[in-house]
């Protein structure tokens, strides 16, 4: 007997009944809060440098991992993952949670989430273009 459930896991990505992918984005901001929980407690031993190095493997990767399934999805939905990358950035240029982040932002080269997804739609669809994507797509006919 197959149960029906409201969430399925596939290939990393959290897929719910009504494709919100609300429970998709709350596990990942979930995952990378964790993280960089952990790093905030070393922020203090260590430089800068390292603290974005550091930061920038575990965290960004899970931002970046299968985000054009994300794309054009509300800015509340995708609020939380705003949040991490705002979080990430405090503890790199150890930041109080009121001071503006948007310079700090910037000096890392890290883009918002949503053109964070939208850049990287923007390259996948450069790549097939050009010839420099697996061969799988850039044969695909639209």
């Amino acid at each position: 007997m197959i149960k029906p459930t409201n969430v399925v896991h596939d290939l990393g990505v959290w897929i719910d009944a009504n494709l919100t992918m609300r429970s998709h984005v709350s596990r990942v901001a979930q995952t990378c809060f964790f993280h960089l929980r952990c790093l905030r407690c070393l922020r203090r031993q260590l430089g800068q440098d390292v603290t974005a190095r550091l930061i920038t493997s575990p965290v960004l990767p899970r931002l970046d991992y299968c985000n054009p399934v994300l794309v054009g999805l509300p800015a509340t939905t995708l609020a939380s993952l705003q949040r991490v990358l705002h979080t990430a950035a405090r503890i790199v240029f150890n930041l109080r949670p009121r001071d503006h982040v948007t310079p700090a932002m910037s000096e890392l080269h890290w883009l918002p989430v949503a053109e964070r997804f939208d850049y990287k739609l923007c390259l996948l669809v450069h790549k097939a273009l050009v010839g420099h994507a697996p061969h799988f797509q850039s044969t695909l006919q639209t």
